[in-house]
């Protein structure tokens, strides 16, 4: 199934969340390798975005070095935007970003998005090792914000200029999950993007508030929102169940305090967790935004789910073990696109 164009379910694009994640008895070269082939995949199935997201600190996760796995994937791909879902940005000084992004769009151009987060992406630790102060809470990432779009701005007597970087028409988008970024990203009338495959709760309130304060933009005239969405698809759903225990494990060490890498399917979660961790993780991981199953399964949740909020377009992130079981879950996504 090859495709020159975005193809849509529903009437809206499907793009692709990616952490690299890093599977027990694997490496981090096979993850790099594995994120090229399922991109080559999802490009010539019609997905719209194939977005990396920045985390530190978690054996499991191998998109730390964000920008450079998005010129990997960038340079073995030929169509489909590749971005960051997103850039920690006070973990970052934000000409940084403006030159590693102004080189990323040099090199491919019209391809890439730049999403902004305001989390550390880590721990308080990790934090301070990262930018050797804790003085950013977070709180000031309008200010952080407001100077990376400074320096995309062309100013020639600018005193400090990103180069490259500065005249650069990089679609910025901000990420959140929680008001906070939704409030942001409206007042300044740019695309939002919510991470309601961890945060279910508060999706339905992020959107509201996008919606009832957005201000047309020079970048957007009305409020287009992506929403984060697990889903994990296999032809039943006793197969895609079983598959899905491998992000419950997943979950389940990082609510231990114990993150590890992505570990194979289990026949039984319960002798893994106890009922308070079940009952946790499975707030997380709730089922209308964690959606797992067979393709009809799959097909009306998705339905369901974007009914309900509305959303202009979906993120898909799928942590599965196995590499062939990972591609054919995108796959059997991509059929109900067609």
């Amino acid at each position: 199934m090859q495709s020159n164009k975005v193809r849509k379910f529903n009437n809206i694009p499907l793009s692709v969340l990616d952490t690299a994640p890093i599977i027990e008895g694997g490496s981090t070269g096979q993850t790099y390798r594995n994120s090229v082939e399922l991109a080559q995949h999802v490009e010539k199935w019609g997905f719209n975005r194939y977005w990396l997201a920045e985390h530190h600190n978690m054996p499991g996760i191998g998109s730390s070095a964000t920008s450079v796995l998005i010129g990997h994937i960038a340079g073995a791909t030929e169509r489909i935007r590749v971005g960051a879902g997103g850039i920690m940005l006070p973990n970052h000084a934000p000409l940084v970003i403006a030159e590693q992004f102004g080189t990323l769009e040099s090199i491919y151009p019209g391809r890439i998005d730049l999403g902004l987060g305001r989390a550390p992406g880590s721990d308080q630790a990790t934090a301070y090792a990262l930018r050797r102060t804790l003085q950013s809470s977070g709180d000031d990432f309008p200010e952080q914000l407001a100077e990376l779009e400074m320096f995309f701005e062309a100013n020639p007597e600018a005193r400090v200029r990103a180069v490259p970087g500065e005249g650069m028409k990089i679609p910025i988008w901000l990420l959140g999950s929680s008001g906070f970024s939704a409030q942001l990203a409206a007042h300044k009338g740019l695309p939002f993007s919510f991470a309601s495959h961890f945060a279910p709760a508060y999706v339905l309130q992020a959107m509201q508030l996008y919606h009832q304060n957005f201000k047309p933009s020079k970048v957007l005239k009305e409020p287009y929102a992506m929403l984060g969405v697990n889903v994990i698809a296999a032809e039943t759903d006793e197969k895609a169940e079983w598959l899905a225990t491998s992000q419950q494990l997943q979950f389940l060490s990082i609510t231990t305090g114990k993150p590890s890498l992505l570990r194979p399917p289990v026949d039984n979660m319960d002798a893994h967790w106890s009922p308070h961790e079940k009952a946790s993780i499975g707030k997380t991981l709730d089922p209308r935004t964690t959606i797992v199953g067979s393709p009809e399964t799959v097909k009306r949740k998705l339905e369901s789910f974007i009914h309900e909020t509305k959303a202009n377009e979906l993120i898909i992130n799928t942590q599965i073990y196995n590499q062939e079981d990972r591609l054919h879950s995108y796959e059997i996504l991509a059929e109900m696109m067609n």
